[in-house]
């Protein structure tokens, strides 16, 4: 079953990840749309208006069946768009490698959210199988 994916991952907080990002995203992509495909392949920010990145996400989180973070960086704009999805409603699924970064008390203390730790790459792949099965 297609799914639409909202994937979620640092731009302007830190690209340090985005190579990781782009091998998500073409998984995900196997048999699902992914929305924000872009995450993965931008060096850095494209300058666009930001009231026009902020309506383009937010509609795409309107959207979209699930959204799925990688929160290993820190990123203001990350925490916004899974506040925004639990605000919908939309499922929302959250993963971080527990050996580079501490996640926010306020993304691990909500139940709403389902958090999945990982401490190797390799893990990413079958969390996220789990997610989509």
């Amino acid at each position: 079953m297609s799914r639409k994916i909202y994937f979620a991952g640092s731009i302007r907080g830190g690209r340090n990840d985005a190579a990781l990002y782009r091998r998500m995203i073409d998984f995900l992509k196997e048999d699902n749309i992914v929305l924000t495909e872009h995450v993965g392949y931008l060096a850095k920010e494209v300058s666009h208006n930001d009231r026009e990145i902020y309506r383009q996400d937010t509609d795409w989180i309107r959207e979209c069946d699930l959204l799925i973070a990688e929160c290993t960086c820190p990123s203001l704009g990350v925490g916004y768009e899974l506040a925004f999805a639990e605000k919908l409603n939309k499922p929302c699924h959250i993963l971080y490698n527990e050996k580079k970064a501490s996640l926010s008390a306020m993304l691990s203390g909500d139940p709403y959210f389902h958090v999945h730790a990982y401490s190797d790459e390799k893990e990413v792949f079958g969390i996220l199988s789990k997610i989509l099965n």
